[in-house]
């Protein structure tokens, strides 16, 4: 039914509307992938009731979806999990605990010190937050407790050391960052080393300030509980630090190196992970099943995501919604700096309600392009965000890792297996204020990473143009090259048809799902 009655009433503001719909979506708890695509295709068929949506737009679509199961950089996604799953039951985390704990243990706040370097370690290896969170809960928060530190302090450093997982390579998120700002994961994952050991670092220090000021909060380890030192325990740690360390070139190196694309550095991880538990006696086909199970259930919940952010991309942009976006954030005062505050408060409060997934779906391939026309490296402004949206996991209520420590916390008074006393539980509340300090400080980081751009290692580009962000189709160059050109030709004939169509709309313009030309990943 036409619906032209409805133009003088909405007229410009279609754009504005349809992601004011998208965020109403959202926030209903109705699942992400569907919200995303059906929100898509009713504006679409709003739109073309309005005449304000032409319907050829829609033509490009197989051809995007074909661009998203052929994308080689997504495949790093599934190698990367299943590596982190693998070794998640290897007990590598175990021993790392164990024997890093006995070698800070007579230093206050040694235990605390421990758990943020094996879970940067684990971050190196893993890439997986769950799997971080859970295994340090159940390992170092126990004998945190039993040795008197403070419950929020322990929950705190348990939960920030996992969201590690989130910045250090090999990252999920990283990959995810740059398959939508359309550079090589490489890239990203060279740009994100330095911030993440950062990060680390800081949480390492907030841990020694609070041993200083309050040392009843986090004790030095008692001397009976010492098992292992001298030279016995120097051995042990040289040990223990082999597997992950190995684990860490296999992927990183060979990457850093040029030796492997991401994909490959995935693939010989996961192979690594497998040879780990065989050797430790790990290795069971219930293992194998379990870890097979959820890989795949990640794999599909991403894909579903980005096919439905690849549907309401799409029409978003066939309402002028790009142009929106970028005439909204250029026109903020400040310019350039002005532009970096706006975006990462919104993604600092969006990430209040939604995991780093949806942020990366929905809100970078927005952004993105008009960081680039402001002259932002893509590489540098994907690693900021991706330390932004790593404050998703932390934000109290709804963070992703404290919900991961919550199931495995004790709920009520238990009595501890090695002292025999009765200790108390650990609150949800004291969850919530033991992470408040850590958010802080990973956006600290973030003003440091914009005070200092430096700190984001980037491959300086000679000529920006070379590098394009989208699946590469021939056909006449785009008049703004900074923003892909969706207008259709003046001659309606020239439109019909449907291999014009496809041509007329670059099917990676969108950069749901790009690499460069000539690249893997």
């Amino acid at each position: 039914m036409p619906l032209e009655f409805l133009v003088p009433i909405i007229g410009d503001s279609l754009a504005p509307i349809m992601f004011g719909c998208l965020v109403l979506f959202l926030l209903s708890g109705y699942p992400v992938a569907f919200s995303l695509a059906a929100n898509g295709l009713v504006f679409a068929v709003l739109g073309i009731g309005m005449g304000l949506f032409n319907v050829e737009f829609l033509q490009a679509l197989p051809n995007r979806i074909f661009g998203i199961m052929a994308n080689d950089t997504l495949l790093a996604i599934p190698f990367f999990t299943f590596m982190g799953l693998i070794l998640e039951r290897s007990g590598m985390a175990e021993d790392l605990l164990d024997t890093i704990g006995q070698l800070f243990g007579p230093v206050r706040g040694g235990l605390a010190i421990a758990v943020v370097l094996v879970g940067a370690l684990l971050a190196a290896t893993t890439g997986v937050v769950a799997a971080s969170v859970i295994s340090m809960g159940l390992i170092s928060l126990p004998i945190m407790l039993r040795y008197g530190y403070d419950r929020r302090l322990a929950s705190g450093v348990i939960a920030a050391s996992g969201t590690l997982a989130q910045i250090i390579p090999p990252s999920l998120v990283l990959i995810v960052m740059a398959d939508q700002v359309g550079r090589s994961v490489g890239e990203m994952y060279m740009g994100a080393m330095l911030p993440g050991l950062l990060l680390a670092g800081f949480y390492v220090g907030y841990v020694v300030i609070v041993s200083l000021v309050k040392p009843e909060y986090a004790p030095a380890l008692p001397l009976a509980a010492r098992s292992v030192t001298g030279m016995a325990l120097l051995m042990r740690c040289l040990l223990v630090l082999v597997p992950p360390l190995f684990l860490i070139f296999l992927v990183l190196g060979t990457i850093f190196l040029g030796i492997a694309t991401p994909t490959e550095g995935g693939a010989m991880g996961a192979s690594g992970a497998l040879l780990l538990a065989l050797a430790k006696r790990r290795l069971s086909f219930k293992l194998l099943h379990q870890a097979i199970d959820s890989t795949a259930k990640l794999s599909s919940f991403v894909m579903f995501i980005l096919i439905g952010a690849t549907v309401f991309g799409l029409v978003f942009r066939g309402v002028n919604g790009d142009l929106w976006v970028e005439h909204l954030l250029t026109s903020l005062p400040g310019g350039e700096i002005g532009f970096l505050i706006a975006v990462n408060l919104m993604f600092f409060v969006l990430a209040f309600f939604l995991d780093f997934f949806e942020l990366a779906f929905i809100l970078v391939p927005l952004v993105a392009p008009v960081a680039e026309s402001l002259g932002i490296d893509l590489v540098w402004f994907g690693v900021l965000l991706a330390v932004n949206m790593q404050t998703s996991f932390m934000h109290p209520p709804f963070g992703f890792a404290l919900f991961y420590l919550r199931s495995v916390a004790p709920v009520r008074p238990y009595k501890d297996a090695v002292t025999g006393r009765t200790l108390d539980p650990v609150t949800t509340g004291q969850i919530y204020w033991g992470a408040v300090p850590f958010v802080l400080i990973q956006l600290s980081m973030v003003a440091l990473i914009i005070a200092f751009p430096q700190l984001v290692t980037v491959e300086k580009r000679e000529v920006m143009e070379d590098t394009p962000l989208e699946i590469q189709i021939p056909t006449e160059a785009s008049p703004n090259e900074n923003m892909p050109d969706f207008s259709l030709p003046a001659d309606a004939d020239a439109a019909e048809g449907s291999s014009t169509s496809d041509e007329g709309l670059d099917p990676g313009s969108l950069n749901f799902s790009t690499a460069e030309p000539g690249e893997k990943n």
